[in-house]
């Protein structure tokens, strides 16, 4: 048997992952358990301190699948806060399977650790640099993390990864910062960009996570299903008018709006509506031989229609 430890594992992909594994091969981690399978070990287990080495130290897990990250940061949360789980939690955790032996090390990243750049060429492949900006908190994080990643694959060639670098999530139940977009009466546009989106179902998702931490090939991977739509295409489907503004007026009305606490988006949010990288998925299919079941367009069709925006 081998032995997987999962971080995050009370999050909607680890909920997943540890249900679509033996249980007598799972150890699941989180603050607590939430709606875990009750056949699943559970170890609580807090990535940003000390835990990481004490309990990957008792458990010897062979291969460690690291899910814990702040996507959608809860009311209240800093950007300290959200660096802590994210990058240092990152860093504990990959100093514990060094230290301890771990064979294997999986790691969700995220398409925007490419960040959100007028050159990023379309589609982007897994040879393009991580070039996260620094004013996205989520971008930023992420393109630390794979810099971390990349020097721990130079100084500890032992410790095999699979860096997953994840498009938008999209299946029952997500609520996030994205689909948020989708229920507004407008989608909001920026004039002369597409804005395209690539998605990936969390049935997908999981069965590509679970091949990484079995018997999946070592390497790094875009995750998305084929295909990408703009936002003309997402409002067709939604029924909805797209509302076009120039960059510089989106940018004016975020810098007056956010001090007066009428949002909590700045001018700086407008780069994210301009500039999605958009993933292409061929190493996902040749090298790491899975082909998704849902195309892009499938995957926001089917939540469509289970959302009902």
């Amino acid at each position: 048997m081998t032995r997987i430890l999962i971080t995050g594992a009370a999050g909607m992909v680890g909920r997943a992952l540890a249900g679509a594994l033996p249980p007598a091969e799972v150890v699941a981690t989180d603050l607590a358990p939430g709606a875990l399978p009750r056949t699943v070990r559970f170890r609580r287990m807090d990535v940003t301190g000390a835990d990481p080495d004490a309990v990957i130290g008792a458990e010897r897990p062979e291969v460690v699948v690291h899910l814990a990250s702040i996507v959608t940061p809860p009311p209240g949360m800093t950007r300290d806060q959200a660096r802590a789980v994210d990058v240092t939690g990152t860093r504990n955790i990959l100093a514990a399977c060094v230290t301890h032996g771990v064979r294997r090390l999986v790691v969700t990243s995220s398409g925007a650790a490419y960040g959100y750049h007028a050159d990023n060429p379309v589609p982007l492949t897994e040879d393009a640099p991580c070039r996260g900006n620094p004013e996205f908190a989520y971008a930023d994080h992420k393109r630390r993390v794979e810099e971390m990643l990349a020097e721990a694959r130079r100084d500890h060639p032992a410790l095999e990864q699979v860096v997953l670098r994840v498009g938008t999530v999209l299946g029952a139940g997500v609520d996030n910062q994205i689909t948020a977009l989708f229920h507004r009466r407008r989608l909001l546009a920026i004039r002369g960009s597409d804005s395209a989106f690539v998605f990936i179902w969390t049935r997908d998702l999981a069965r590509i996570v679970a091949r990484a931490a079995t018997d999946g090939p070592p390497g790094i991977f875009n995750v998305a299903g084929d295909g990408w739509l703009t936002v003309d295409e997402l409002a067709a489907k939604l029924g909805k008018p797209v509302l076009r503004l120039p960059a510089w007026g989106l940018k004016a009305a975020l810098a007056l709006a956010r001090p007066l606490g009428l949002t909590q988006y700045g001018p700086e949010q407008v780069r994210f509506l301009q500039y999605r990288p958009v993933l292409a998925n061929d190493r996902l299919k040749t090298v790491f031989g899975y082909t998704p079941e849902l195309t892009s367009e499938q995957v926001f069709d089917l939540w469509r229609k289970e959302a009902r925006p």
